[in-house]
């Protein structure tokens, strides 16, 4: 596995070149692959992204049909809530493309019986359908926004479900709003053969910087997310500023 930084120089062309990466790694998938799976995240850069894709010509060169997609975590509201990251998604991106609606696997909203336990379970076992055979389901890439906590996913600084195990977690009392959200685990994050952490702003720097210095789940969760063969952390300039660069020049 190896572990790259890739720097851009504000957030505009953070959105536009991980958007052009994006397109291009799909497309390749699809050439040889019957099926290509991947975990979209929210946030400000996120959903900059994906608008970004919308835009690209680039999209007109890859095989939606075998395209599969994914949601690293989400908010427990109601389906029609402007917090949802998939409502997000799909007006920035997913409804302009041609995906077979049954390859869009959302998580479980806010309504009637269900709770989050209930649509976490159930996520894990869609999921594990994904895929026949595998404990934990795999990805082709997956990509995480940060917060200036280092948070990714639902997964926050020093909150008793950081370290959960298992597929799918319910989250509660999240030290940011909406408070009840439901998160794909460390477990699960880290069976994706590509892992993509895209970071933009000054004020996310101390987390990026401490992210990259060492692993603390619990104090940066951030830092403790691995692709089984890739990680890239694609960060502008002001979110790159506070890494420290070892005497070679490189970030490995």
């Amino acid at each position: 596995m190896t572990r790259s930084v890739i720097l851009h120089q504000d957030a505009t062309f953070l959105a536009q070149a991980t958007a052009a990466r994006l397109l291009m790694r799909l497309h390749e998938l699809a050439q040889t692959q019957n099926r290509v799976d991947i975990v979209l995240t929210g946030g400000t850069v996120g959903i900059a992204t994906l608008a970004e894709m919308s835009s690209s010509p680039l999209r007109m060169g890859v095989d939606w049909t075998v395209v599969h997609v994914w949601w690293g975590d989400e908010r427990f509201v109601a389906s029609d809530s402007p917090d949802r990251n998939e409502g997000q998604a799909t007006e920035a991106l997913l409804s302009q493309l041609p995906i077979p609606p049954g390859n869009i696997h959302r998580m479980a909203s806010a309504k009637g019986d269900t709770t989050a336990e209930t649509g976490a379970v159930a996520y894990a076992n869609e999921l594990s359908q994904a895929v026949p055979g595998e404990v934990t389901p795999f990805f082709d890439v997956l990509l995480l926004g940060m917060g200036p906590d280092g948070h990714v996913a639902s997964l926050f600084p020093e909150h008793p479900t950081a370290l959960t195990s298992g597929v799918v977690v319910a989250v509660h009392d999240s030290p940011k709003p909406p408070p009840t959200r439901i998160s794909l685990t460390f477990d699960t994050i880290n069976r994706a053969r590509q892992v993509w952490v895209v970071a933009a702003g000054e004020e996310k720097a101390p987390a990026v910087a401490r992210a990259l210095a060492r692993v603390d789940p619990v104090a940066t969760p951030a830092s403790a997310v691995r692709g089984t063969e890739k990680t890239l952390w694609l960060v502008d300039a002001s979110a790159a500023a506070d890494i420290v660069v070892p005497p070679t020049g490189q970030l490995t």
